[in-house]
Order: C-alpha cells, then sequence, then structure tokens
C-alpha cells in the first residue's frame, strides 16, 4: 500500500490507522500548493480532487476520502479492534461518529484555513464549532475515547482535526476535557511514530 499524504492534513488520520494496525506501507508527500508529489507526479493523476489522503492498494485500486480509507484499514486488521466489526449496531456507531467529526468538526475547522473567509462569517464557524466542542466535551467526560474505553479510528480523525485548533485560532484549551483527550492519543507510540514521520 502506498499513501499519498501532506504533514499535519487530514491524511494524518490514515497515517495514524496504518501503524496503529501494524500494516505495512509506503509513504508520498504531495504539495497542495502545487499537487506535485515528492517524486514529481501529478497527484491529480492519483486523486482528480487534489486533496489527500489518497491510498494506492497493493492491487493498483485506490481509495480517497479519509473515513472510507480508515474504516477500511481497520477491516484489514481486525485483530487491533480500531473499528467494531461491519454489520453490527456498534460499527454504525462508529459510521455516525466519523460523520460528526467530517462534518461538523472537520469542515468547520479547516474551512478556518482559508485566509479569504470573512471575518462575518469566520464568526459564525467559530461559534457553531463551539457548540460542536461543548458536546464531546461532555461525551468524554464519561468516556476515554469516542467509542468508550477503547481507541478507534474516529479518534486517529477527531486528533487531528482537534490538532489543527492551534494553527486556526481555536483554543481547546478552554475545553480541558479535550485537552486530556488529544494528550492521551498522542502519547500512544503509534501516533508519536506517525507524527515523527510527518515532521
Amino acid at each position: 500500500m502506498k499513501l499519498y499524504y501532506s504533514p499535519g492534513a487530514c491524511s494524518q488520520s490514515p497515517h495514524i490507522v496504518l501503524r496503529e494496525a501494524g500494516i505495512a506501507f509506503e509513504m508520498e508527500k504531495v504539495d497542495l500548493d502545487s499537487k506535485m508529489t515528492e517524486t514529481n507526479v501529478d497527484f491529480r493523476t492519483i486523486n482528480p480532487n487534489g486533496y489527500v489522503p489518497a491510498l494506492v492498494l497493493d492491487d493498483g485500486q485506490i481509495l480517497t476520502e479519509g473515513p472510507a480509507i480508515i474504516q477500511y484499514l481497520a477491516d484489514q486488521a481486525p485483530q487491533s479492534k480500531l473499528a467494531p466489526s461491519p454489520g453490527t449496531f456498534e460499527r454504525v456507531r462508529l459510521q455516525e461518529w466519523l460523520n460528526f467529526v467530517s462534518t461538523e468538526m472537520h469542515k468547520g475547522m479547516g474551512g478556518l484555513f482559508n485566509k479569504k473567509m470573512p471575518a462575518e462569517w469566520r464568526s459564525v464557524v467559530m461559534d457553531t464549532l463551539a457548540v460542536r466542542l461543548d458536546y464531546l466535551s461532555r461525551h468524554l467526560e464519561d468516556h476515554p475515547f469516542l467509542m468508550g474505553g477503547g481507541f478507534t479510528v474516529v479518534d486517529a480523525y477527531l486528533f487531528v482535526v482537534l490538532g489543527w485548533g492551534k494553527w486556526v485560532e481555536v483554543d481547546i484549551g478552554h475545553w480541558p476535557v479535550l485537552v486530556s483527550y488529544c494528550d492521551r492519543i498522542a502519547a500512544r507510540p503509534a501516533v508519536q511514530t506517525a507524527l515523527a514521520a510527518e515532521g
């Protein structure tokens, strides 16, 4: 497998999951401005949308979209318990959380990187994110991880998105539960290895 990534982008969650699952893989960095990979390939020939992540499977198929990729990876290593079994209600709960992180957190937080965002809209986004962060904080008061007692792929995803806060002026320090949650995930050996590999 080969993961196309950009340091600190949402491709970091499949990177973490690959390492948590113990799956052998290669990495290739993408410059998101030029859309060129580090081996001078136009990334749009791999993912026409031009954004990471993209995962090239051993048979040549290409997966894009982080939530799909991380579920696929978890299913390749069921012993890692990174996702409940397909077809179970718990898997639907995982998908529910993945949709929440993708649509309510990633889109809001990611949009704040846009320097052209009008101040009025930025204020609306910040207010909405504060409500979502309140919700996450209340949930995580009683759960060490989003799905309960064990780390799953959705925790890798949320960890990455919450980490963007320092770059877009969203201070999660206002939510000590979320700070503790991020610290818990950051301490995991696979996460440490992924962060070091991305620099």
